[in-house]
C-alpha cells in the first residue's frame, strides 16, 4: 500500500484542481491520498467526489499555518498537517479565519514592495492567476512574478523577492500552535507537524518542544519528507520512537508550482497509518463531533 499524507490543490498553493489531483494519484500508483491545502477544507467536496470515482482512498486535512514559541522566548513558524477533524467546529472555523484574513491583509503590501523596486505588478495580476484559492499567498505572487516575465519561476521569486528578509517580504497572522493542536483536537481531528526541520534548517522544535507538543495532544512527526537529509530523517525517526509518536512521510506535493516534490515521492508505513486512523477516531469520541469519514 502506497500512502501520501500532504498534499496540495490550486484552492490553496497547488496548481492541479483537486479532482484532477486525486487522479493524478491514482496514476502515480497511489492507493491513499491526503488533501491539506492551506488553512481551508474548501478542496474536500471535489476531491471525495474524485477519489470515489477512480477507488483512491482519501483522508481530508489541511496543513495550518501556525506560530511557535520554544523554551527560549525564540518564536518560529510551523506548520501542523489536521486531519480529519470537523470543519464546522466554530472555534476551528473562526482561526483559520484569522489565518486566510491575514494572507489577503499582506497581499497588498506585498504588491506595493514590489512596485517600490519597480516591477510593474498589481493585486489584479496575482488574483487572476488564483481564481480559484481561498486566499492569494506568496506562491501566488510569486505565480505572477513568473506570468510577468520577472522572474523565471517559483524558486527565483522567493529567493529574489519573497523569503523572510528579502524585500517584498510581509509577515502575516498565523495561529499559536500548542492551542491550535488543542482546537483540531476538539474538533475531532489529529495533528501531524509538517517538514519539521526542514524550513529553519535548524533542528527546531528538539525533542524537549516535541515532547510538549505531544503532551498538548499532538499525535505524529512527518519524518520523511524531501526538506529532511538522511541524517534529519534518522534523528526525528528516533525522537518519534522515543515520544511514541506517529511517523508519516509525504510529498507535499504542489503540481508543478513545487519541483522535486512528485506525488509519492516519500510515503507513509502502513502500520504508521493505521495508528494515525486509531487516534483520529479516538478524537472523534472524545470530541462528540461529527467527524468526515475517509472515503474508501
Amino acid at each position: 500500500m502506497r500512502i501520501d499524507l500532504h498534499t496540495h490543490s490550486w484552492v490553496s498553493d497547488g496548481t492541479d484542481a483537486p479532482g484532477d489531483l486525486i487522479r493524478a494519484a491514482r496514476a502515480a500508483g497511489l492507493d491513499v491520498v491526503a488533501l491539506t491545502d492551506h488553512d481551508t477544507a474548501a478542496g474536500w467536496p471535489e476531491a471525495a467526489a474524485a477519489a470515489a470515482e477512480v477507488g483512491v482512498e482519501l483522508v481530508r486535512g489541511m496543513e495550518i499555518s501556525t506560530l511557535h514559541e520554544g523554551s527560549t522566548g525564540e518564536r518560529h513558524s510551523v506548520h501542523l498537517l489536521g486531519y480529519l477533524p470537523d470543519p464546522s467546529y466554530p472555534p476551528l472555523v473562526e482561526e483559520l479565519g484569522r489565518v486566510l484574513g491575514g494572507r489577503e491583509q499582506r497581499l497588498p503590501a506585498m504588491i506595493e514592495r514590489l512596485r517600490g523596486l519597480g516591477i510593474d505588478i498589481t493585486v489584479d495580476d496575482v488574483l487572476a492567476g488564483s481564481p480559484d484559492a481561498a486566499a492569494s499567498g506568496r506562491p501566488h505572487v510569486a505565480d505572477a512574478l513568473v506570468r510577468l516575465g520577472v522572474v523565471a519561476d517559483r524558486d527565483e521569486a522567493f529567493e529574489r523577492y519573497l523569503s523572510g528578509g528579502r524585500p517584498g517580504y510581509v509577515g502575516r497572522y498565523a495561529a499559536p500552535l500548542v492551542e491550535t493542536i488543542g482546537l483540531v483536537r476538539a474538533a475531532g481531528g489529529v495533528t501531524v507537524v509538517a517538514h519539521v526541520w526542514g524550513r529553519s534548517g535548524r533542528r527546531r522544535p528538539d525533542e524537549a518542544g516535541l515532547a510538549a507538543l505531544r503532551e498538548a495532544g499532538l499525535a505524529g512527526i512527518e519524518v520523511d519528507h524531501q526538506d529532511h537529509s538522511p541524517r534529519d530523517r534518522d534523528a526525528l525517526r528516533a525522537i518519534a520512537r522515543n515520544l511514541d509518536l506517529v511517523v508519516t512521510g509525504a510529498s507535499d506535493y504542489h503540481g508543478s508550482g513545487k519541483k522535486g516534490h512528485d506525488l509519492g515521492v516519500n510515503t507513509t508505513d502502513p502500520e504508521q497509518y493505521a495508528r494515525l486512523l486509531d487516534l483520529a477516531a479516538a478524537a472523534a469520541r472524545e470530541s462528540g463531533r461529527v467527524t468526515p469519514e475517509v472515503v474508501r
